[in-house]
């Protein structure tokens, strides 16, 4: 592992999609570093009233704008230098009520702001005044909004589940304006959310635990095609069948051609979106993991700096460490498709220290990654197909990350903490990703002052920045925000936009 200097950050620190630039949110304003140089090569200066007091922190899609919302207001910026854009936004809540959720829409000349308690979903476009504004939102809470809606890939409609008198609705909207072109009530009872194919041949949606399993599958112009009920029984009287624990996690493969539905229980079953009717179930092992030779078991070992050994014998995975709250959650707490979407991870909330990666083309279990504290954070490559890196909690490993792939001799260990000033991190720390350059894989960890880069390229040349660039970068740049940028004294109106408005300015 190849690793940057250290660098200056803030609790609020995320890559670009594009993997190109890292932006901090400091007490002056916003800093733009880029990622070759290391750089700050720009700052956007916020009054001090509203870079203190960040909620959301978000880059759009494209890597041209960000988005920062604060109780009162929202803002946007063009990032680029010769950008000037900078549209702000008041709070359209009720008075009193807070925004539980902002982000930007299909576009970087959308805002979604959900309100409090369900109320509204507030559509911005940016480049016009004309607010949209839908009743009832079903999910709204930070944990469940992204189950509520979903966009169409391509034509941008939005799919939008909402709830009126105890009666759940499905509407599409309608690119640009966001009018309604198809509302319909699904036959379910309480609707837990709603996702649209990555080709957009298919809406799904998925009915609570509480009724089993159940996915409906809609044609993109609201036909019900199929309505799933979990596996076939092995025979027509079997008395089990709709006894299955419900739907948990969904999510669709990067290409489209598998759904993959995980239960409450240690199911997890796939489905080709070719031919909904076939249905593959792979269950958790309970107990000891029998060794096979397509297997991969690594065990976290004790240590100053962790390593990992691979099992040789059959070996249990470790259950909850402590009596909490947390025991009554079951099911499958986190469930992802790498790029290639030939590997699926999950991990079951009944062995939180646990990553289990299974082969998709083979229907089989592949590897188990056994670590000492629970994961809180598993993350796929975006472009290198069956690389992921593992988060977990507690202060032994605040500065570690754990990165594996098929090929390697188990889980590597990243040692970002002994690089910060005095081998500690502070505050709340943040990985991710850095898209560019996927020849050289490279992760960011950022604290609540400091960040670094750390990448697997197998020579410092290949590494995605440039040493002999970044001298007087660290410190001095990251408070030199431009106050020029904005003028504190023009935030009054409700809803203006100021030095142009056009579109990836």
């Amino acid at each position: 592992m190849r690793y940057s200097p250290v660098l200056k950050s803030s609790p609020h620190c995320l890559p670009s999609p594009d993997g190109h630039c890292i932006a901090t949110v400091s007490v002056s304003g916003v800093n733009i570093r880029d990622v070759a140089s290391l750089e700050v090569v720009r700052s956007i200066g916020l009054p001090a009233e509203v870079a203190g007091s960040v909620t959301t922190f978000a880059w759009s899609a494209s890597s041209k704008r960000l988005l920062l919302a604060s109780a009162e207001e929202i803002h946007v910026l063009g990032v680029s230098k010769r950008s000037s854009y900078h549209a702000t936004i008041r709070n359209p809540a009720l008075s009193g009520a807070k925004s539980v959720f902002v982000d930007f829409g299909q576009n970087d000349d959308e805002v979604f702001v959900f309100s409090a308690l369900g109320i509204k979903l507030s559509i911005f476009p940016l480049s016009s005044s004309q607010v949209v504004e839908i009743s009832n939102p079903k999910c709204y809470s930070p944990s469940t909004v992204a189950h509520g809606f979903s966009f169409r890939s391509q034509s941008g409609h939005l799919a939008l589940l909402t709830r009126t008198a105890g009666k759940d609705m499905i509407s599409i909207h309608s690119p640009g304006t966001r009018a309604v072109a198809r509302s319909w009530n699904p036959d379910v009872i309480d609707a837990q959310g709603i996702c649209w194919a990555p080709d957009g041949r298919w809406l799904v949606v998925w009915e609570s635990a509480a009724h089993g399993i159940r996915v409906l599958f809609y044609t993109a112009d609201g036909n019900l095609y199929r309505d799933w009920t979990g596996p076939q029984p092995a025979s027509p009287d079997s008395i089990d069948h709709g006894l299955h624990a419900g739907v948990k996690q969904l999510a669709f493969s990067h290409d489209g051609r598998y759904v993959a539905v995980a239960d409450y229980e240690r199911s997890l079953y796939i489905l080709s979106t070719s031919n909904l009717m076939q249905c593959i179930e792979l269950i958790h092992p309970l107990g000891s993991i029998e060794l096979q030779d397509t297997l991969q078991v690594w065990q976290e070992t004790d240590g100053s700096l962790s390593a990992f050994i691979k099992a040789s014998q059959s070996v249990a995975p470790p259950g909850r460490a402590s009596k909490t709250s947390q025991d009554l959650r079951t099911g499958c707490e986190y469930m992802g498709f790498d790029c290639s979407s030939a590997t699926i991870a999950t991990v079951l909330a009944d062995a939180p220290t646990t990553v289990w990666v299974w082969d998709v083309a083979a229907l089989e279990l592949r590897a188990v990654l056994i670590f000492h504290s629970n994961v809180s954070k598993v993350e796929w490559h975006p472009a290198q197909p069956e690389l992921l890196f593992v988060k977990c909690d507690g202060d032994r490993s605040s500065g570690l990350v754990f990165v594996w792939d098929p090929l390697s001799d188990g889980p590597r260990t990243a040692d970002f903490q002994s690089h910060f000033a005095g081998g500690i991190t502070n505050g709340r720390v943040s990985t991710f990703w850095i898209k560019a350059n996927p020849e050289a894989p490279t992760i960011l960890l950022a604290d609540g002052t400091a960040c670094m880069l750390g990448s697997l390229a197998d020579d410092d040349q290949d590494v995605p920045w440039k040493d002999d660039s970044i001298v007087g970068s660290r410190d001095d740049a990251s408070d030199s925000a431009t106050e020029s940028d904005m003028d504190p004294g023009d935030l009054d109106d409700t809803f203006h936009f100021k030095r142009g408005a056009g579109p990836g300015k």
